[in-house]
C-alpha cells in the first residue's frame, strides 16, 4: 500500500470566515484596520471609503479571539458598537470580536 499524505480529521479542521470591519467616518481621510489578526500592522488593512461616508474592509479569519481597533487620520479609535472591549497596555481600550 503506497504512503498517502496524513490529513487533519474534519473536527480540527479551521474554517476561514469572511469578517466584514465597517466604521463611519465621512470626513476622515484615512482609515486603517490593525488587530491581533495583523500583529497590529496598520499598512496591513487599509480600508477603503464607499459613497455614504463609510470605511469597509473584509478580511478572512480562523476561528478564534481577535482584539482590533480603528486608526483614523492618526488618531487611535474604537468601534463605536463593540461586543466586547478589554483594557490594553497604553490605557485605553481594544475591541474583541470573536470569530466561531
Amino acid at each position: 500500500m503506497p504512503f498517502t499524505h496524513l490529513m487533519e480529521p474534519k473536527a480540527l479542521k479551521r474554517t476561514v470566515r469572511k469578517i466584514q470591519f465597517e466604521y463611519d467616518a465621512p470626513s476622515a481621510r484615512s482609515v486603517f484596520l490593525a488587530g491581533s489578526f495583523n500583529d497590529w500592522d496598520l499598512s496591513a488593512s487599509s480600508m477603503k471609503k464607499d459613497r455614504k461616508g463609510k470605511w469597509q474592509i473584509t478580511l478572512q479569519l480562523a476561528p478564534g479571539r481577535y482584539e482590533y481597533r480603528y486608526f483614523v487620520d492618526g488618531v487611535w479609535e474604537c468601534d463605536p458598537d463593540p461586543k466586547e472591549c478589554v483594557p490594553n497596555p497604553f490605557g485605553s481600550w481594544n475591541c474583541v470580536i470573536n470569530v466561531e
